[in-house]
């Protein structure tokens, strides 16, 4: 039996949001007018304005959009590890994985968040992905038996971001072995586990 391809258009929604998903990650969201991501998506301005009600909204739903992404890729490789040593280093290489994409342009959150004003929907965004990820950290830290696993939790949250900048700005095709490294050793270090196991 053939199956029925959808030929539905996508909506303005999707296409607005794929639109400042390319733009705004390439670019960044201060550079990008919002009529360069009306005229990509290919709808009436009034969509925009109708869907989010204004750039700042857009910006919002693109970093929901990314974290969702992103907390879904990390934690598909997290459950793919059998120990918490192993699911923190796990989060590291799904970050590597990314360094080599032709497309990467850094970290969206930390990126969006450096123009964002404060206290803006754009900084919560930021803000919120940052939270979700050291609660991450910290909850795996905690199942390591870590010492202390919020010092653990900030370090490795620390060395994420250092990573993903690093990996932007210098192009570098050995950020992602040397952040597994140091991972392994702040790991190693909080747990009282041999750097080896």
């Amino acid at each position: 039996m053939a199956s029925v391809r959808s030929t539905a258009k996508p909506s303005a929604r999707e296409r607005l949001l794929a639109a400042a998903n390319e733009l705004f990650y390439a670019e960044g969201v201060q550079s990008v007018g919002i009529d360069r991501v009306i005229e990509h998506a290919g709808v009436a301005k009034a969509s925009l304005y109708n869907t989010f009600g204004g750039k700042e909204q857009l910006v919002r739903a693109y970093l929901d959009t990314r974290h969702a992404a992103t907390a879904d890729r990390i934690t598909r490789a997290v459950a793919e590890r059998d120990t918490p040593r192993e699911q923190m280093l796990a989060v590291f290489e799904s970050q590597g994985r990314q360094f080599d994409r032709p497309d990467y342009h850094g970290c969206a959150f930390i990126r969006a968040g450096a123009e964002a004003s404060p206290g803006g929907l754009v900084q919560e965004a930021a803000d919120a992905f940052r939270s979700w990820m050291r609660e991450l950290f910290t909850r795996l830290a905690t199942e390591a038996g870590a010492t202390d696993p919020e010092i653990l939790g900030r370090q490795l949250q620390l060395l994420y971001d250092g990573a993903g900048i690093s990996a932007l700005m210098d192009h570098a095709p050995t950020v992602a072995a040397a952040t597994h490294a140091a991972a392994t050793t702040l790991i190693a270090a909080a747990t009282g586990a041999s750097a080896e196991a």
